[in-house]
C-alpha cells in the first residue's frame, strides 16, 4: 500500500493486469520488484513506457535503494540514463564485451584534449603544431565560438595563456565526450548492441 500511495495508483488496488495500460502494468511490476527491499535488482529497459514525471520519480526511488545498499543492474540503450544514474559500464556488441570501467574512467579514456571557447575576436591564428582550430561560428553580433584541439605536447594552460594574448574570453571548457558519442564511436549509430550497467558494486 505504501508504494501504491507513492505511486498515486490506490484507485487500481482491485485491478487486473490484463487491465491495465503498458505504463499502469510498468508501475506495478517495478514495485513488485523492489516491494521486498533486495540487494540485487536487474532493470531492463526501467523508464520504458513512463512520462518524464514518472520516469523522474523511478529514478529517484532507484537512487534511494542505491544509497540503502542495492546493486541495480541496467541493460539499456538510453544513455542519457547510463550518464546520470550508472557508477560502473559494460558495452556490449554482439554478445563480446568491448568496454568496461567506471563512467569517470570511461569518459576519461575517450578524452580528445578538445575545448570550448566562447570570445569576442575572430580571426587569430595559432601556434602550429601546438593547437588546432576545428571549428569557429558566430555565437551572436559580437561574440564567437571556436572549437580547438590541443596537440601532444601542450596544455590547457598553454592554449588558455596564447588565446589570452588574441582575444578577450567570455568561457573555456573542455568538451568531454557523452556517453551516447562514445557509443557511437564504438558501435555505430545503426548497431543493434546493448549495455548492462551496475550503479552500485556493495
Amino acid at each position: 500500500r505504501y508504494w501504491f500511495e507513492r505511486f498515486e495508483i490506490t484507485a487500481w488496488w482491485d485491478k487486473k493486469l490484463e487491465d491495465l495500460s503498458k505504463g499502469m502494468a510498468q508501475k506495478v511490476q517495478f514495485i513488485s520488484t523492489i516491494l521486498h527491499q533486495p540487494r540485487l535488482i536487474i532493470l531492463d529497459e526501467p523508464f520504458s513506457g513512463f512520462d518524464p514525471i514518472n520516469a523522474q520519480k523511478i529514478t529517484e526511488i532507484i537512487l534511494e535503494l542505491k544509497k540503502q545498499g542495492s546493486t541495480i543492474i541496467f541493460s539499456t540503450h538510453r544513455m542519457e540514463t547510463v550518464e546520470s544514474l550508472c557508477d560502473h559500464i559494460v558495452l556490449i556488441n554482439q554478445s563480446k564485451k568491448i568496454l568496461e570501467g567506471s563512467s569517470k574512467q570511461v569518459r576519461e579514456q575517450f578524452r580528445s584534449h578538445t575545448y570550448m571557447v566562447e570570445h569576442q575576436a575572430a580571426g587569430f591564428d595559432l601556434t602550429p603544431g601546438r593547437f588546432e582550430l576545428l571549428e569557429q561560428t558566430y555565437a551572436d553580433e559580437h561574440l564567437f565560438k571556436s572549437r580547438i584541439r590541443i596537440l601532444p605536447g601542450a596544455t590547457a594552460n598553454h592554449l588558455l595563456q596564447e588565446l589570452i594574448s588574441k582575444t578577450e574570453i567570455i568561457s573555456f571548457q573542455e568538451k568531454i565526450p557523452s556517453m551516447g558519442e562514445i557509443f557511437i564511436q564504438l558501435v555505430g549509430a545503426d548497431s543493434a548492441a546493448g549495455v548492462q550497467t551496475p550503479t552500485n558494486s556493495n
